[in-house]
């Protein structure tokens, strides 16, 4: 059975696709990894003809047989707006990893999301992530004691808004810097660890 991850925020613009994209292609180095592109928009589904090292599959309405897909891991990227099939999602997965930017408006658009997590009562199952951080910020910890009242698990490795990262989804990853791989490679190992 395949270690199902969902990816979802409410809120557009906070790098769900991109983070999407470089966990999937940080743990296809070792293993078989697949990435349901759940977002109508199909961002990373366009990029199915440039993707080689995991397969990225377009949503088709068949959420009951994602346990069954043959992979050992499969992320789901999840639409910038509450969708009616998140309940269900969150009933389905191993792992919620919940990509914030560090703004207030981020800190109010993530509570929605929250509480459905919450009133699936799978808060111990999800990992909020800092992402697209902007160096020299204390925003990030104005919305770390925002989010003190969810008893939400916050990753520690944060995310830098980088440019690599950006530009990852065309170059299969960021292993042309050190730093953004880094990055990866440590928010690649908290995801595993939460998953044993």
């Amino acid at each position: 059975m395949p270690k199902i991850i969902l990816i979802t925020h409410q809120k557009g613009g906070v790098g769900k696709s991109t983070l999407t994209f470089n966990l999937a292609q940080n743990i296809a180095a070792n293993s078989k990894v697949a990435v349901l592109d759940f977002d109508l928009q199909g961002s990373l589904s366009q990029l199915k003809e440039l993707v080689t090292d995991f397969e990225i599959i377009t949503y088709q309405d068949k959420l009951e047989n994602i346990s069954e897909l043959d992979y050992d891991f499969i992320f789901i990227d999840t639409p910038p707006y509450l969708s009616n099939h998140l309940p269900k999602l969150i009933s389905l997965v191993d792992l919620i990893i919940v990509p914030t930017k560090a703004g207030i408006l981020d800190l109010l658009a993530i509570k929605s999301t929250l509480a459905i997590i919450e009133q699936e009562q799978r808060i111990e199952d999800t990992l909020v992530v800092f992402n697209m951080i902007k160096p020299n910020t204390t925003l990030t910890l104005d919305i770390l004691i925002g989010l003190e009242e969810y008893n939400v698990k916050i990753a520690n490795t944060h995310i830098s808004d980088l440019v690599s990262f950006t530009r990852s989804v065309l170059l299969k990853g960021v292993t042309n810097d050190k730093n953004a791989q880094k990055q990866i490679d440590q928010l690649t190992t908290e995801i595993l660890l939460r998953l044993i």
